[in-house]
């Protein structure tokens, strides 16, 4: 009986044993699951000769590549309205449209045809300008030597000789009263908001005069015609259709479309 007694008590004695080895191994991992260490802050560069370098190798040099593609995309929206006010692109196809109307074809050539025509007889004038533009603004500023602001005021400058020397007195004094504005002494000081229009103006003014110049044998073949088939007693017939065929024949034989072109860039005095 001893003997178990002593057992029991042996084995009483271990289970408490194990019991608070147990609790304190729980309140220990309580402990480091109550307290979390949190992370370390970022620590700089430490001593005397340290420091931070940033390349910026080209960044200041030349215009980005998304500069430039802005650049253009402006150029492109903005060249429907350059072309039409500040080339020769509106004379040229208001003559080219004059002469159609004098033969008495109305569709023929049509309105495409005419207008590539003016726009490759356009570029083939302005060709130097446009030269002029790209060397002295464009490429400057590609090449990082120009502001965008001195590019363009440079590039501005052949156009605006250009305009100037097709325009005439009359139209810049015209436009320069209309605005309210003094007159300049020397014609390089017009506004170039004064200038673009005064050059229109010019421009439709020598294309109607060359225009009534076209008209005037074709009129004199259209009387001609008519007045025949007056003292024929053909009144039901349309003149119209008697003269086309004399206005081409007349057309051809002289070479119209060479004499109308070469007038055209003659205006100019030459291509540029």
């Amino acid at each position: 009986m001893r003997l178990l007694s002593r057992l029991a008590a042996a084995l009483l004695a271990a289970v408490l044993l194990v019991l608070l080895l147990g609790a304190v191994g729980g309140a220990a991992s309580a402990d480091v699951a109550l307290s979390p260490v949190g992370p370390g802050g970022p620590e700089g560069p430490s001593g005397p000769g340290s420091s931070v370098t940033i390349e910026l190798d080209g960044l200041t040099e030349t215009p980005s590549n998304s500069v430039v593609v802005i650049v253009a995309l402006t150029l492109l929206s903005l060249l429907p309205a350059i072309l039409l006010t500040c080339t020769s692109f509106t004379k040229i196809l208001v003559v080219l449209g004059l002469t159609r109307n004098a033969l008495g074809l109305q569709q023929t050539p049509n309105n495409q045809v005419l207008a590539g025509l003016a726009l490759f007889l356009s570029l083939f004038i302005m060709g130097p300008v446009l030269s002029d533009i790209n060397d002295v603004g464009l490429q400057p500023y590609l090449d990082g030597d120009k502001t965008a602001a001195a590019a363009f005021e440079d590039g501005l400058e052949p156009l605006r000789g250009f305009m100037l020397d097709q325009t005439g007195d009359e139209e810049l004094t015209l436009l320069t009263n209309v605005a309210g504005r003094d007159l300049p002494e020397d014609r390089e000081d017009v506004a170039t908001t004064t200038l673009v229009p005064a050059f229109v103006l010019s421009e439709l003014k020598q294309a109607f005069i060359i225009g009534f110049i076209i008209f005037i044998p074709f009129l004199v073949i259209d009387i001609v015609v008519s007045g025949a088939l007056m003292a024929l007693g053909m009144m039901m017939m349309p003149p119209v259709m008697v003269s086309l065929p004399f206005k081409l024949l007349l057309f051809v034989l002289v070479d119209g479309w060479g004499l109308v072109i070469t007038s055209l860039v003659s205006s100019y005095g030459g291509p540029g």
